[in-house]
């Protein structure tokens, strides 16, 4: 099976994993509540871009910009190593893991699909089917642009929703109730510290992991300066 074939199945399925998840969760709660937490968001960029990604490799043409790809890959790797670290962790300040231990049916399914599947198989296709060497030590500082806009977002949100709304605070490290937004700019600065140091990693590993791709999947031109 030639190796775009490959590729372009994977990330298919990726895709179709996180719009799975994505849809689970709209169904089974509050979509605007659900399109609030920041997992959400990284998944939807999942599909977008590993889709987008999968009609590309289907029709042979070359990969999309290495910096979206890079900075898809490093927000859903945040995502999963947040909830299994921190949120899922009964040895961390912000666990939640009694409710998540709960959660049953499609919900858990959701669950284990957007926190686990699409992080591993995002970093599965960036390890074994994309060239190495086209992510760039500035691109490490533009990814911040995402959590960033996240934290105003919701930040705003919920000064605007009603205090007894239970899901007022997307996360318990922004719940400026419980924090003050001293606080949550202290949480808000580690997070975003180890959010640019896994970024410089993820561009040095790029700068020396093998190729394990063939010819027929490269990395264009425009992969390394898609993005200035």
């Amino acid at each position: 099976m030639p190796n775009t074939v490959v590729t372009a199945l994977f990330r298919g399925l990726l895709a179709l994993a996180a719009v799975t998840g994505i849809v689970i969760e709209c169904v089974e709660g509050n979509p605007l509540v659900v399109f609030s937490f920041f997992t959400i968001w990284s998944n939807t960029a999942v599909a977008v871009v590993l889709g987008w990604g999968a009609v590309r490799a289907w029709t042979r043409r070359p990969p999309l910009p290495a910096p979206w790809t890079g900075g898809v890959l490093l927000c859903i790797a945040v995502v999963g190593l947040v909830f299994h670290l921190v949120l899922d962790n009964a040895a961390s300040e912000f666990n939640e893991s009694a409710a998540i231990a709960r959660l049953t049916g499609a919900r858990a399914v959701a669950n284990q699909l957007l926190h686990t599947v699409t992080p591993i198989g995002v970093a599965l296709d960036w390890l074994l089917l994309t060239r190495p060497g086209a992510l760039r030590w500035r691109h490490a500082a533009q990814w911040l642009a995402a959590p960033g806009a996240y934290l105003v977002f919701a930040l705003v949100r919920g000064a605007l929703v009603s205090p007894d709304t239970p899901t007022r605070y997307t996360y318990p490290f922004i719940d400026v109730t419980a924090h003050g937004y001293a606080g949550v700019l202290l949480n808000a600065v580690v997070l975003g510290l180890a959010f640019y140091a896994l970024g410089l990693l993820l561009v040095a590993v790029d700068r020396v992991r093998p190729s394990l791709v063939g010819r027929g999947e490269r990395i264009s031109s425009l992969g390394a300066g898609g993005l200035k």
